[in-house]
């Protein structure tokens, strides 16, 4: 699991219980001047220890004590962090609170795939998903409410944006789910290091490298070694491509990088990834080839969704391979996950095998992504806000798609 116990500045009291309610979150967040120590970087929340009263001489102390509890043990509740003095716990208990998003609803899907519908402040509301694999497991999350970029055959584009997710609400994500899976550790009980959320993909609602910002701190928060620790190289952020941000983004967080590519001419992307036509596909991938640089990476995965006549001809192939050359890459081939009102259908699993045949002959991985949690809705492409959804008749679903 995550962390080492012995990083305490002292051993908790073992004699106390640490009690995990499973999906007991608070309803909204509470009214008042309180601070949610959720998605606080360790610089941010040592600043808020200070105004909140903490001598600065103890804040780092402090930091790495509450850190733990909340991030290694999960607890929620000032007053079981034992290795504090009970007068500093109520002082942390007026100044701050640990909040997390609401679960509204809770799919299981017949593969496993895990879909939740989580409501955070506002009465907004995101998906996240969580896919179990032989071995691992893997958290979909969403930096947006909605979507910006309005690419025609994601259903979560046929969805305004709202708001950019705060990094509280994208690390919140990661905590709801360990809460359902009850990943967190227990004191006392033999050292686990299994994992049942082994890795992350910031492929859910919204461009994650238009809340550049959100998604960095988040990022900090779950790839810090002493608490949810999450290595970089266990997540993965997919953008559409946002040019200016691909360099920051491998500067400043150094993940995996995925690319929603889709298509191989701009004619083409203009119409399935409109970004395209701010930053067109050389502009994009001139941005690229210095990423595995500039982020000590390993190779980009382009994301190729497999449209039924519109980019999967054997020229499209050939022509892909020649676009990436140069660039350590595998391409994801994903059948198209189709949702009502779609303009577009999936390609045959004859015409998909055929393409990827022609990216593996050419030296390139080329998996055929399993479509996962297509019963509930839960597959890539498909997510969108039920409460959006339900806002809008099919004929405005369809009509957006269509334009």
């Amino acid at each position: 699991m995550c962390g080492s116990f012995n990083q305490f500045a002292g051993d908790p009291d073992m004699s106390a219980p640490i009690t995990q309610d499973v999906l007991t979150i608070p309803r909204k967040l509470p009214e008042g001047g309180r601070v949610n120590i959720v998605g606080l970087t360790r610089d941010q929340l040592r600043e808020a220890m200070i105004a909140a009263g903490t001598p600065e001489k103890q804040a780092k102390m402090r930091v790495g004590q509450v850190w733990q509890w909340v991030y290694h043990w999960g607890v929620r509740d000032f007053a079981q962090m034992t290795n504090l003095a009970k007068d500093y716990r109520a002082l942390l208990a007026e100044a701050f609170e640990i909040a997390l998003p609401e679960i509204v609803s809770r799919q299981v899907s017949a593969d496993g795939t895990r879909k939740y519908l989580l409501r955070i402040a506002g009465g907004h509301e995101v998906e996240t998903v969580y896919i179990p694999e032989e071995g691992r497991g893997t958290l979909c999350v969403s930096s947006q409410v909605g979507c910006t970029l309005t690419c025609s055959f994601c259903h979560t584009g046929t969805q305004k944006l709202v708001r950019n997710l705060t990094p509280g609400e994208i690390v919140g994500q990661l905590m709801v789910a360990r809460d359902d899976l009850e990943e967190w550790p227990v004191p006392g009980a033999p050292r686990d290091e299994t994992r049942l959320v082994s890795n992350m993909v910031l492929m859910g609602m919204g461009e994650p490298l238009y809340n550049f910002e959100g998604v960095r701190d988040a990022m900090k928060v779950v790839m810090d070694n002493e608490g949810l620790s999450l290595s970089r190289r266990r997540i993965t952020l997919s953008t559409s491509g946002v040019v200016p941000e691909i360099a920051r983004t491998a500067e400043e967080i150094g993940c995996l990088l995925a690319v929603s590519f889709h298509a191989t001419t701009d004619e083409i992307r203009n119409k399935l990834v409109p970004i395209n036509r701010r930053w067109n596909i050389q502009a994009l991938l001139e941005a690229l080839r210095e990423y595995p640089r500039l982020s000590n990476s390993e190779r980009i995965t382009f994301e190729y969704v497999m449209l039924d006549g519109v980019n999967d001809s054997d020229e499209d192939a050939r022509r892909l391979v020649r676009l990436i050359r140069g660039i350590p890459a595998k391409i994801n081939l994903i059948p198209f996950n189709e949702w009502p009102g779609a303009p577009y259908k999936r390609s045959s699993w004859e015409r998909i095998e055929a393409f990827a045949d022609i990216v593996h002959k050419a030296g390139y991985a080329s998996p055929i992504r399993t479509p996962r949690g297509e019963d509930i809705m839960a597959a890539c492409g498909q997510l969108k806000s039920a409460t959006e959804r339900g806002r809008k008749s099919r004929a405005e679903i369809a009509a957006e798609a269509a334009g």
